[in-house]
């Protein structure tokens, strides 16, 4: 029996429960040793994807009906949030990237002539609609951030599927259709199945998911045994991952790029050798993360510039620079699914 004075009998474990709708199996095997020649267009020796993160506006904040101020991804490493109170520091940190760091950012690559993919917030979008616009006529394709940047994981499911119908509806007014792909970032457990039920009762086109980190090439996710007992066999959710390490959000976190010239290095380093692998013949695909408010600094927009030139200077056709829409359809022409591959 347990005394005043000595420890707690330890407490069991919450029992976890594999639950059909929304879990899938962990593949720890994936293309192996052989992955598939992509054949990208022009037999280009790497497929190069870069994403601008548009969050602004839609992150935490009370005046967004939250209990709590942002501090994730802004200069002030490791700060408290501010419990019912504004945080005026950080919401005009983040302001900085939707009054100016998207468009210092946008000029640069449309100077450099190179198209990309947002992550759009719907709330950010919504409050700053002249940047679908912009983007639209630069050639850029508006995938979805989630209605809001906050974190799903606790989010009523209801919620949760509200905020990806509001998200739809927003992006499909201001550019003309439904987003095509998803990357949620802070998702919940139900998410990709959210998404794939909402985008069948709508008839609409999932073509991507990309909360995933798992490989260079894109795969195939089977459907949750659920969910997969109502469709077709042929179905299985297009993943194509994406980096937190040739991100800039690592500006801003403990293990940080101390400056523009580490963040520039490690994407050539890790562009040398997925081009490298390309000569060999084992193409791959090399994703590139941003955010207006961080790469769109005066003092670290050049790192990108550098690095659109290193690339471009290998030469026209060497490298396939395209949105993940038209990564995913190239993908699903050249490697559609096929039950029994796993990938």
């Amino acid at each position: 029996m347990a005394t005043p004075c000595s420890p707690s009998p330890p407490q069991p474990a919450t029992q976890w429960r594999w639950d059909p709708s929304i879990d899938t199996p962990r593949d720890l095997i994936g293309y192996g040793p052989t992955p598939p020649h992509p054949h990208w267009p022009g037999n280009a020796k790497l497929a190069l994807s870069i994403v601008i993160n548009y969050e602004e506006g839609g992150e935490y904040s009370v005046l967004n009906g939250d209990t709590h101020s942002e501090t994730y991804l802004t200069e002030a490493v490791g700060g408290s949030p501010r419990q019912q109170a504004r945080n005026t520091n950080a919401e005009s940190e983040y302001e900085y990237g939707s009054r100016a760091g998207i468009w210092r950012s946008l000029r640069v690559f449309e100077k450099a002539g190179v198209k990309g993919t947002v992550y759009g917030v719907g709330k950010a979008l919504e409050s700053n609609p002249r940047v679908s616009e912009v983007c639209k006529g630069m050639g850029w394709e508006i995938g979805c951030h989630g209605w809001r940047w906050i974190d799903y994981h606790s989010t009523p499911p209801e919620q949760e599927r509200e905020d990806i119908e509001r998200c739809i509806d927003l992006i499909t007014t201001q550019t003309g259709q439904a987003p095509r792909g998803w990357y949620i970032g802070r998702l919940s457990p139900r998410s990709q199945s959210l998404l794939y039920q909402v985008y069948k009762e709508r008839g609409l086109e999932l073509l991507w998911l990309s909360d995933s980190y798992a490989d260079d090439l894109p795969y195939y996710q089977p459907l949750p045994a659920a969910l997969a007992s109502q469709a077709s066999s042929e179905e299985a959710l297009l993943i194509l991952p994406y980096s937190l390490d040739a991100n800039d959000f690592k500006y801003t976190m403990p293990n940080n790029w101390s400056s523009p010239d580490d963040f520039f290095t490690y994407l050539k380093s890790a562009f040398d050798e997925l081009y490298a692998e390309g000569e060999e013949g084992c193409p791959k695909m090399m994703s590139i993360g941003l955010h207006a408010r961080i790469s769109g600094r005066p003092g670290r927009i050049g790192a990108v510039r550098k690095f659109l030139e290193y690339v471009q200077s290998k030469g026209e056709g060497e490298v396939w620079v395209a949105t993940r829409e038209e990564i995913a359809r190239h993908w699903l022409r050249e490697h559609p699914y096929k039950v029994d591959s796993g990938t």
